[in-house]
């Protein structure tokens, strides 16, 4: 006589609780429909509370949400990160925005008028100097300096050939300067364009408009460089045209002649005189509707390309995504009675430097960003707090005032759309329905999944990335 049949009990927490949902199975399309609606989002941010319409004339509630009626008690909300390292669902619906926000500075729309497709635009890219030479790949043919030909993915590459020599500190410097250099040379891009008009430089503002929008890139060396979208526009902004001298040549020109004549002289004690600059790699070419063969560029590969960098920091050098110093002495080494702080032994590093699994030449710009923070002459620049971003302590992607819409206002208006949609799920849109104001009462719980909920989480990454692949893989066959 056979042992009657039993079901094997999976050792998975993930599987058990997956089993445990399903048994109910309201309560798992309750879990899934969260971890989908978040994207599969990396770290979802945990919330308890609720969210109540209620008739603003009578308060009577017309609709009430409470995570009280959820399987697991709480409310996931993504984590809204920019950066793909970090959370990649997320990372996409913030080049999404970057995207659009380019956009619309070039082809119009989001509030920018469509006449700005006839203003002179550049795409501009300006890099940092030599602090020495480096493992690279000049080309398939000819090797690096060191006679080796790298592949792609060579560690080596972006190291210095003779680390001794390597000009660290003017690195670093480079990078905690970089957004005094961009001031600097937005000053003069206007002086040259003053002077290419003959008028003075007070006179600017009332001929001519300066409009762009920015995203930082790290090389692999470990320098900061900018990429860039420079308009001109008239006086007042996208709204009015520019004077008709006011061309992409011209534009180009003054660009590459303002980024040469920048130069920003450091003092120090301790190191002496450190001039920063730009580097020769001064790239200025002219944005159109389509993609020329002339070297000009498509606002449609400008608004991608700026997009793609807006979620990239400095992980793609090899370094560390989060900060190196002590949380409870902010770095100091000291608590506030003036005694050494116990949980870094006073020494300021969260970690010390010596241990952290980083390549040599990243460990060294690390330290030497540490090394001068201490100087009394560069504590205002804080450079043990941005440690791990290499010296850098600038936004990522910024623009000016009136070039385009801004990613809150891109923010808002999803937040609005996705408000319509659920009143209108609710019937609570049409004329006889009052008006409605909201009321709610939130608390941070947590970060994260359940075991269970990360499973579904991955199929959700899966599922999004093949989707995406199979749209671009579309998009390049046509």
């Amino acid at each position: 006589m056979h042992a009657p049949a039993t079901t094997p009990i999976s050792h998975s927490p993930a599987v058990r609780e997956l089993l445990a949902l399903a048994a109910d199975g309201d309560a798992f399309h309750h879990v899934q429909a969260q971890v989908e609606h978040v994207a599969g989002c990396t770290r979802p941010v945990q919330l308890t509370g609720y969210t109540a319409t209620l008739d603003a004339t009578t308060g009577e509630p017309l609709s009430v949400y409470t995570t009280a009626d959820e399987p697991t008690g709480r409310l996931l909300l993504a984590c809204g990160n920019r950066r793909a390292s970090v959370c990649p669902a997320c990372s996409r619906l913030y080049a999404a925005d970057t995207y659009h926000l380019i956009r619309a500075g070039l082809t119009g729309g989001k509030s920018v008028p469509d006449t700005v497709t006839t203003h002179p635009k550049v795409f501009a890219t300006l890099t940092a100097p030599s602090f020495g030479p480096v493992h690279n790949r000049p080309g398939n043919l000819k090797p690096c300096r060191c006679g080796t030909h790298h592949a792609a993915n060579d560690p080596a590459l972006g190291t210095p050939l003779d680390p001794v020599t390597y000009d660290y500190c003017g690195a670093v410097l480079f990078n905690a300067h970089a957004g005094a250099l961009w001031h600097r040379f937005t000053v003069y891009l206007r002086r040259h364009l003053a002077q290419h008009a003959g008028i003075k430089r007070s006179e600017f503002a009332s001929v001519l408009r300066l409009s762009f929008a920015k995203v930082a890139e790290y090389q692999k060396r470990g320098a900061v460089h900018f990429h860039a979208v420079v308009r001109l526009d008239g006086p007042d902004g996208p709204t009015s045209p520019p004077p008709a001298w006011a061309t992409p040549a011209v534009l180009a020109d003054a660009i590459t002649a303002a980024a040469a004549g920048v130069r920003l002289v450091i003092e120090s004690d301790a190191l002496g005189s450190h001039e920063l600059a730009w580097g020769d790699q001064i790239d200025a070419r002219p944005i159109t509707a389509t993609l020329g063969a002339d070297g000009t560029l498509s606002d449609a590969a400008v608004a991608g390309y700026v997009a793609k960098y807006a979620t990239k920091g400095a992980e793609a050098t090899g370094t560390l995504d989060h900060a190196l110093y002590c949380v409870p002495c902010k770095g100091s080494g000291q608590r506030s009675d003036g005694s050494h702080c116990r949980p870094c032994h006073g020494s300021g590093e969260g970690q010390p430097l010596r241990h952290l699994v980083v390549e040599r030449h990243v460990r060294q710009l690390i330290r030497t960003c540490w090394h001068l923070g201490q100087l009394p002459e560069f504590e205002h620049l804080g450079l043990w707090r941005s440690a791990h971003m290499l010296g850098y302590r600038g936004h990522f992607s910024t623009k000016s005032r009136r070039y385009s819409t801004t990613l809150g206002a891109l923010r808002d208006t999803r937040r609005q759309w996705r408000t319509e949609q659920a009143r209108e799920r609710l019937g609570l849109i049409g004329p006889d329905i009052p008006t409605l104001t909201t009321e709610s009462a939130w608390a941070y719980l947590g970060t994260g999944y359940t075991p269970g909920e990360e499973l579904l989480a991955a199929t959700v990454r899966r599922n999004r990335a093949n989707a995406l692949r199979l749209k671009d893989e579309g998009e390049q066959s046509e």
